[in-house]
């Protein structure tokens, strides 16, 4: 049985689901003003793991990840100029034109990380009318309050708030993590900012004034519509507990006095020299620098399993550098085995049992070497395959590479070398080869060769 650690109660919990066989996901998706870092790409590499050992373990996945095209500030205190907006001011571009972009490199990112797309990706500025009817809910049982700019949900009101973070609400005075103003309570957030008089690319009509959605309320709004008052898991980055998920929370209970979700799952953070990689402190590689600096994307992706989701993973090119060798080793391994059409039980069960685990990649790593090391297993490809639905690695993918006619004319010299016994001038052609980064292996049944 699946067993995962659940934020809300810290503890580890065997997973239940509402509908039996059937899981509804919710995933924080990215605010789309500027390239995803690394950083936020682990987040989403943890979340497709999750999904794929749900979908492994005969679960059907409906799952949604929103796309945050308006709302969300450059300051968790409701304070700061829409990220969507300044963008759009910067690049001399529509806050659409910024959005539909940078969610573009998004996808594709996705897809060199083989990342599964979700069920739906939802946009902030296609659901507003949802936002609006969400929020006339909360003011209509009395959770709302009106400031000159904009439309608040009072905490004071809501017994539980803070719950998901542990927050001593008395504890925490005003300024620490936002600035009070008009609010009556310092925890309190903004479920509709009005646009002022500012000029705004993106802007609505409501009852309540012209403006914008807050950036929580988009959140419940979207996992609500497609997955039902109370859903099975919600996940994000650890960073969204004390004031995002933590506010989701709040108005989404509020709302419908029901639990909101019943499983918070939260990866935690990629660090370079110590410190959270993060946007605000200029990011550190996008998936496409990384391959310009000869990296593949599937590396990044086994970089991450190095290391638990829950624990925070620390990145550095020698780190990565590692971790391509490793890949590749691996995968040079693999292209070795036949397949002898049989399945190994024994290691099968011990990379479920990881994975059951709250996602042990670290362990289910482990339990593949141990498999392609191991000279008496047998079901070897068979059970690669099946762990390959986990990992989504394309491990038995095997990839054509063309040669140049110089180096196909050194390896056809080193042949005849070799033939002739000539190991002296066959060992220099090697090392020629390994110059130009084509890596040989003798074998009973011939040279085989990879790229380095």
């Amino acid at each position: 049985m699946l067993r995962i650690y659940n934020t809300l109660t810290r503890k580890l919990e065997p997973f239940k689901p509402i509908k039996k066989n059937s899981v509804g996901m919710y995933t924080c998706g990215p605010t789309v003003y500027s390239y995803q870092h690394i950083g936020n790409l682990r987040s989403y590499i943890f979340s497709d793991i999750l999904k794929r050992v749900l979908l492994y373990d005969n679960y059907k996945v409906k799952h949604i990840i929103n796309v945050t095209d308006v709302g969300h500030l450059t300051s968790d205190a409701d304070t700061g100029e829409d990220k969507l907006e300044k963008a759009a001011a910067k690049e001399k571009k529509t806050a659409k034109e910024i959005a539909e972009y940078y969610f573009k490199i998004f996808k594709e990112d996705f897809k060199k990380l083989n990342i599964q797309e979700p069920t739906k990706w939802t946009k902030a500025t296609d659901h507003i009318k949802e936002m609006i009817e969400l929020i006339k809910k909360l003011e209509k049982k009395g959770y709302t309050y009106k400031t000159t700019d904009g439309i608040y949900f009072d905490t004071s009101k809501f017994k539980r708030y803070g719950q998901l973070a542990k927050l001593k609400i008395e504890n925490l005075k005003a300024g620490a993590r936002v600035q009070q103003g008009e609010k009556k309570n310092k925890t309190d957030f903004a479920l509709w900012k009005f646009s002022g008089k500012e000029k705004r690319h993106q802007e609505w009509k409501s009852d309540f004034g012209t403006g914008f959605p807050g950036w929580h309320i988009e959140c419940s709004a979207m996992s609500m519509k497609y997955l039902g008052e109370t859903f099975d898991i919600h996940t994000g980055g650890e960073d969204h507990i004390p004031v995002h998920h933590t506010n989701e929370i709040a108005q989404s209970e509020a709302a419908t006095g029901k639990k909101f979700v019943n499983y918070w799952l939260h990866g935690d953070f990629l660090t370079f020299q110590g410190e959270k990689v993060s946007k605000s402190k200029g990011g550190l590689y996008t998936i496409t620098e990384l391959e310009k600096e000869g990296f593949e994307p599937l590396t990044f992706r086994y970089f991450t399993f190095t290391a638990h989701y829950k624990k925070q993973l620390s990145f550095s090119i020698d780190n990565l550098k590692n971790a391509q060798n490793s890949y590749k080793r691996l995968k040079n391994i693999i292209a070795e085995i036949k397949d002898d059409k049989q399945t190994n039980k024994k290691y099968l069960q011990q990379f479920e049992k990881a994975i059951n685990n709250d996602l042990d990649m670290p362990a289910a790593l482990a339990t593949l070497w141990n498999l392609v090391r191991d000279k008496k297993a047998e079901g070897k490809i068979r059970t690669i395959k099946q762990m390959d639905k986990v990992f989504g690695l394309n491990l038995l993918k095997t990839e054509k590479i063309s040669l140049s006619e110089s180096v196909q004319k050194l390896l056809d010299q080193r042949e005849k070398a070799r033939k002739e016994k000539n190991w002296a001038e066959a060992d220099k052609i090697r090392d020629q080869l390994k110059a130009k980064g084509i890596m040989l292996k003798d074998t009973p049944t011939g040279v085989k060769w990879h790229k380095a």
